[in-house]
């Protein structure tokens, strides 16, 4: 791992994954995914597989344009604790990441110029893009990465779920970044030593909690003293009304001499927020009000076709999970504990008809197991039963037949209409249910604590990432409050085999676990769908939700 700055580092095992896509094993998506996962640039990456460079804006906007955008507004955090892509939205005008997902499956160098991973994935070495500074004038250097390694593996932050996705970085008994887990080799180079290969390493470097802060950051001043690398400032940030960037003429953005970059163009971006029923989103864009969408949901899709706006479509591993908390009584007792409990709420929902009736079968059926085939590692292991007639008396037989169940949901399009549809099959299979539909100032506060409730699950890169972070004991997301010593060994052995295809072999042992254990009834993957008015570019729907400011121009 110590080759040139310029030299082409392509990993051993992404020539395996080439032979995998050219014989048609895998997806074009699924093979960038890995490859740059390991180290191979985007670039190369799609050169190898025969694709264009990526998706990236070619329109140069009149300067002093405003773009208003739909999207809830939720209160600013500590990034390491973001729980919503909203929220990574709006600070990522300022607060920017290592890497960057895009809608291909690629991961490119964002902050980081490049990165190499040994063979066995155990060891990461990472190079830091030259002429990066902070908004103080500081330059961004590795002693900035080994930094944010000790912010993001703080186990004692509540709610950290970097943590998680950097376990093998940290000390089990310090709860805190290991002493040997970083080398600062020199201002722009440094390498990081693993406890055990974690093949998803960099890209839970990519998802929304990862965002960048300075050493002297501050939560309750993210607002009034908003360091960072990005090309905007917050203006204001009003919890369910509006957020506002600036575009920050006093720094100048280290994008705008990069090449292929392009953009930070816009003056001004407003996030307005229009509540969650999407008929005032519909109604916002015929009134002239926004200029794009953040998500557009169910039968509202043709209708904002109608009125002219561009749409964008892409296809996700983007969920909803009906999960009971293994943790939670009612009434004393812990009934989703019961894995004849759990497995009853499988046997009475239908996958097919939860789709259909909650996200007007815009998506493909899912298997309770929380890996999409658009994953790189989905293994095939079919699906779960479905038999009403044999819920109940599975309940009952644990003893657990009188359960009133309250169903919790946001009060939104479809997470709600799912919900609904669960409910009814769950009355029809004989059981007491009643729904509580909460508006998301509430939800959001409580999510991972309802006994009985209905979550939306962002798409991430890899399976066995969504795995890690959902399902692990003790893991900050984890709201199933599953823990499993069998199952966290076999998460644990996944994430050190660096082939996807070789990887498949033990996530479909994990999949059937969780089938098996009835964690989840998930019932959908989803299309995503976002509307743009035209002269609107870099908006295209991506993946996981993220809206990457600097590429966002307007034509006016």
């Amino acid at each position: 791992m110590s080759r040139g700055r310029h030299t082409q580092w392509i990993h051993p095992a992404v020539r395996q994954e080439l032979c995998d896509f050219q014989q048609g094993r895998v997806s074009r998506r699924e093979f960038l995914t890995r490859a740059t996962a390991l180290g191979t640039s985007a670039v190369l990456a799609r050169g190898m597989v025969g694709m264009a460079a990526a998706e990236e804006p070619a329109v140069e906007a009149p300067k002093g344009s405003t773009l208003r955008i739909q999207m809830e507004v939720r209160p600013l955090k500590d990034p390491r604790t973001y729980d919503w892509s909203e929220i990574a939205n709006v600070s990522r005008g300022w607060l920017e990441y290592l890497v960057e997902y895009n809608r291909d499956g690629s991961l490119r160098g964002m902050l980081l110029e490049s990165w190499e991973a040994s063979e066995d994935a155990s060891q990461y070495l990472l190079r830091v893009r030259p002429g990066v500074t902070w908004t103080t004038g500081e330059p961004f250097t590795s002693a900035d990465v080994a930094r944010l390694m000790g912010y993001w593996c703080d186990r004692s932050v509540e709610g950290n779920s970097m943590a998680g996705r950097l376990a093998a970085l940290g000390d089990p008994q310090t709860e805190r970044l290991s002493e040997s887990a970083v080398e600062i080799l020199d201002d722009l180079t440094l390498r990081l030593n693993l406890a055990y290969p974690d093949v998803a390493l960099m890209v839970g470097l990519s998802d929304y909690p990862a965002a960048c802060v300075h050493a002297r950051h501050d939560p309750e001043t993210m607002l009034t003293d908003p360091i960072g690398t990005g090309p905007f400032l917050p203006e204001e940030v009003v919890p369910t009304q509006r957020a506002v960037l600036v575009r920050n003429h006093a720094h100048p953005w280290w994008g705008s001499e990069a090449e292929g970059w392009g953009g930070a163009t816009l003056e001004r971006i407003e996030f307005l927020d229009y509540g969650t029923d999407p008929a005032s989103w519909l109604a916002a864009a015929k009134a002239g009000e926004i200029d794009m969408l953040y998500e557009n949901v169910g039968t509202f899709i043709e209708a904002v076709d109608a009125i002219g706006w561009q749409r964008s479509e892409v296809v996700t591993g983007a969920t909803v999970v009906l999960r009971g908390n293994q943790r939670a009584l009612l009434d004393g007792r812990a009934v989703y504990a019961d894995k004849r409990m759990r497995k009853a709420l499988q046997l009475a929902i239908s996958n097919e008809v939860a789709l259909e009736l909650g996200h007007a079968g815009l998506g493909t059926v899912a298997e309770n197991h929380h890996v999409a085939p658009i994953h790189p590692d989905y293994a095939e292991v079919g699906t779960t039963e479905y038999d009403p007639t044999l819920a109940l008396p599975l309940a009952e037989e644990a003893g657990l037949g009188d359960v009133v169940h309250e169903l919790v949901t946001l009060d939104d399009g479809f997470t709600r209409r799912t919900g609904d549809a669960c409910a009814a099959m769950l009355r029809d299979a004989g059981f007491q249910v009643e729904r509580k539909v909460l508006p998301g100032s509430a939800f959001w506060q409580e999510w991972k604590e309802y006994p009985l409730s209905i979550t939306e699950w962002n798409h991430r890169p890899l399976g066995i990432q969504v795995l890690a972070l959902a399902y692990r004991t003790g893991e900050a997301w984890n709201e199933t409050g599953y823990a499993d010593p069998d199952f966290d060994a076999l998460v644990a052995e996944a994430l050190t085999i660096a082939d996807a295809v070789e990887r498949q072999g033990i996530m479909a042992r994990i999949e059937r676990k969780l089938q098996e254990d009835a964690v989840i009834v998930q019932p959908f993957w989803r299309s995503l769908y976002r509307h743009m008015r035209p002269g609107v570019h870099g908006a295209e729907m991506h993946p996981a939700f993220e809206i990457h400011p600097y590429k966002l121009a307007l034509e006016v």
